[in-house]
């Protein structure tokens, strides 16, 4: 089979589109033949080796976090699964991902993919939607009525929050720049707020019950955050390199987010797109072997949108 891997840590330039012996699945997992996976962050990061310490990978490594999919081999106890199963999931960050035609994925990790999208398409849901997820409501502990600040609202996790918080039944406070504002609208945002020129402090005139930050604001405007937090309230943090404060005086939580996988909770946000509740955008559908293109794309300035990546 094809797949993309990197032999050595370093930039795009060490990733290779390969030949690759198809992997068998052990007990408990199963072997999906790749429909689409995506390109998200933090395997930048993971592909230049400075993320070992907490995301220890081995060499060579295939990228691709996200997958969808069609199963195609059964491991040994799976139950609940068939071939020719549509799946979706986030897989394991330290084994090799959906860069290639196929993927070994545990049986866990797994939910139905949704019936109303490109089976494709759908590979850009696990990793973002479950972010937003969990820090809305794992961590933030959102409830109908209250009020969010989801702080970089345009990229696909403020995508997702939006749609989330919104549907939860919260007031919506979001930053964009111009060129996302009209998405975050659509997405169910009570208030957009133009963070290329207006502080996003000085924006938020009553205050929140839970800021969700996705963007890598200054140190000095994160520690800022729980001052438009009531008491009671959180500021939840996707930029971990910078620790999420807190305001123990008046009871503000900071949390640090690691998203996990779940495929419980991918579940019920599958039953949201199918629903028509929740929308998966995609900004752009490329073959397999442009990923080290899109890699380089992120290491020079950043990739707008969420960017899938078509295998068979």
């Amino acid at each position: 089979m094809k797949a993309v891997r990197f032999h050595e840590f370093g930039g795009p330039e060490v990733l290779r589109y390969e030949d690759v012996e198809r992997p068998v699945p052990a007990a408990g997992e199963v072997l999906v033949r790749v429909a689409g996976t995506t390109f998200n962050p933090v395997e930048g990061n993971i592909r230049l080796g400075v993320m070992q310490g907490p995301i220890p990978v081995g060499l060579p490594h295939t990228p691709g976090l996200d997958v969808a999919g069609t199963v195609d081999v059964l491991g040994e106890g799976v139950e609940g699964l068939a071939v020719g199963d549509q799946v979706i999931g986030f897989l394991p960050m330290t084994r090799p991902g959906a860069a290639a035609e196929y993927v070994i994925a545990p049986a866990a990790a797994l939910s139905p993919a949704p019936r109303n999208i490109p089976l494709a398409d759908a590979a850009a849901l696990p990793v973002v939607g479950l972010t937003a997820y969990q820090a809305l409501f794992d961590h933030g502990r959102l409830r109908a009525g209250q009020r969010v600040l989801v702080n970089g609202a345009g990229g696909p996790v403020g995508g997702h929050a939006v749609q989330l918080a919104k549907q939860a039944g919260a007031h919506v406070i979001a930053t964009a720049s111009p060129r996302s504002a009209e998405s975050v609208r659509t997405a169910g945002a009570d208030e957009v707020v133009d963070h290329t020129a207006v502080d996003v402090l000085s924006a938020v005139t009553e205050q929140v019950d839970l800021v969700l930050n996705l963007a890598p604001v200054a140190p000095e405007v994160l520690a800022q955050l729980p001052a438009v937090v009531r008491p009671g309230g959180a500021v939840v943090n996707t930029t971990i390199w910078m620790p999420a404060p807190t305001d123990e005086d008046r009871d503000v939580r900071g949390v640090n987010l690691y998203v996990r996988s779940d495929a419980e909770q991918l579940a019920k946000l599958v039953a949201l797109v199918d629903s028509g509740d929740l929308r998966v955008d995609v900004a752009r559908r490329v073959p397999l072997t442009d990923l080290p293109e899109i890699h380089a794309q992120a290491a020079s300035g950043g990739v707008a949108g969420k960017v899938v990546f078509l295998v068979s």
